[in-house]
């Protein structure tokens, strides 16, 4: 980890960074905040947009809602993080370079990788030619502007997680002309407590969502979806938001991935192949006491800043620490004035108390709106980005401490 490249007379140790979400901007303001003024250390965040996507608003961005315009090089200001717009289309760890438009390497020490999923529209067949997703702003924008255009007519909201909910309610209440209809294997809410699912359920029927539990999309066509069974459920866009897939480049690349293609960390988030890589995000497979992580804004953000603090300890010859989350909350907007917040344990199972109504939607809009403060905060105090919830006895591991 005490890898040096010396340029002149300095000798710097090169962090590079892939992906601007929330876990790898975390990542880059965390560390860039703490080596400001230092010669001995580079970071350098890549992504292929200027832009910062806010995933949390995507649905709002699908029916028109024009969202904030977050500069990730201005996010950075202030700090020692360097910005480099690109696709990574290739990382060699046995080279440690990253290849960046096929065109240029980008030579690393110590690499964290923070390219995340996207909808996984290759798995069923026509939906990478007929489905909309909600991958990118770019996407939503596509969506928007084909929902626009309708002014009547059926849209099927494949996927009945929380994008799925969220994404038909917004649809419906921004539409009120268009049909909405959710399908999905499982009950809108199904994880979360009786209260709480009975509300998230009972909004979307008040928003007239039509919603079908227990049945499964075999195939999107270009008038509709065909359903186990062989129903034709018609429609005039078909929004996929079931399952998700990460890039092939850490396989590619020789770095141990599990079955979905996500990055095996240790405990301190290293790989367990590649000791100079770190793992963030829903890029990442990091297992607690209580299973494999769940890729959430929530989760992400915490395990950035980790990865940062991580590196900055193995640099002055310490031990990293055992990285140890607690969810605490899913918060579900339903439309603009309505919402459910369902509290967790540490482990992701629901507590019995919940938020619903206008308080639960003024609750969301806060988490939504907290990363850019969080990012502002952290470049000024860069020890208050180390504050998230640990987890207690959900989380704690003897082995990996």
């Amino acid at each position: 980890m005490n890898t040096r490249h010396t340029t002149g007379a300095a000798t710097t140790h090169r962090v590079v960074i892939l992906g601007a979400g929330y876990a790898g901007l975390s990542a880059a303001v965390q560390l860039g905040a703490r080596v400001t003024g230092r010669e001995d250390v580079r970071v350098t965040l890549v992504d292929a947009q200027e832009r910062f996507t806010e995933r949390l608003r995507l649905h709002m961005a699908a029916t028109g809602q024009r969202l904030a315009e977050l500069n990730i090089p201005e996010l950075l200001e202030g700090t020692g993080a360097q910005f480099v717009r690109g696709w990574v289309t290739a990382v060699d760890a046995d080279a440690k370079t990253v290849r960046i438009d096929d065109e240029r390497e980008l030579p690393y020490d110590t690499l964290v990788y923070g390219l995340g999923g996207v909808a996984d529209t290759t798995a069923l067949p026509g939906a990478e030619e007929h489905a909309y997703t909600l991958n990118s702003t770019g996407d939503a924008k596509v969506l928007a502007d084909r929902l626009a255009r309708l002014g009547s007519g059926t849209v099927v909201v494949a996927g009945s997680g929380l994008t799925g909910v969220e994404a038909a309610a917004e649809i419906a209440e921004q539409h009120p002309g268009l049909n909405v209809v959710l399908l999905g294997r499982q009950d809108p809410g199904a994880a979360m407590n009786p209260k709480a699912g009975t509300y998230l359920r009972s909004a979307l029927q008040r928003l007239g969502v039509e919603v079908r539990a227990g049945v499964e999309v075999l195939k999107v066509l270009p008038d509709g979806v065909e359903l186990a069974g062989g129903e034709h459920v018609a429609a005039d866009a078909v929004l996929w938001t079931s399952g998700t897939r990460v890039s092939p480049l850490p396989a590619a690349a020789g770095l141990a991935v599990d079955e979905r293609g996500r990055i095996v960390t240790d405990a301190t988030l290293r790989s367990v192949s590649h000791r100079e890589v770190y793992a963030v995000g829903d890029a990442a497979a990091i297992r607690q006491r209580y299973g494999v992580m769940r890729g959430t804004c929530q989760s992400g953000m915490p395990s950035g800043v980790h990865a940062a603090l991580a590196i900055l300890r193995a640099l002055e010859g310490k031990r990293p620490k055992p990285f140890r989350f607690g969810y605490y909350h899913t918060p579900v907007s339903l439309g603009r004035h309505d919402a459910v917040v369902q509290f967790t344990r540490p482990d992701d199972t629901p507590r019995r108390f919940c938020l619903t109504g206008r308080t639960a939607a003024r609750y969301k809009e806060t988490v939504t709106a907290s990363p850019r403060p969080t990012w502002v905060r952290m470049k000024k105090m860069p020890s208050s980005g180390a504050f998230w919830r640990r987890g207690g006895r959900f989380t704690r591991n003897r082995e990996a401490q």
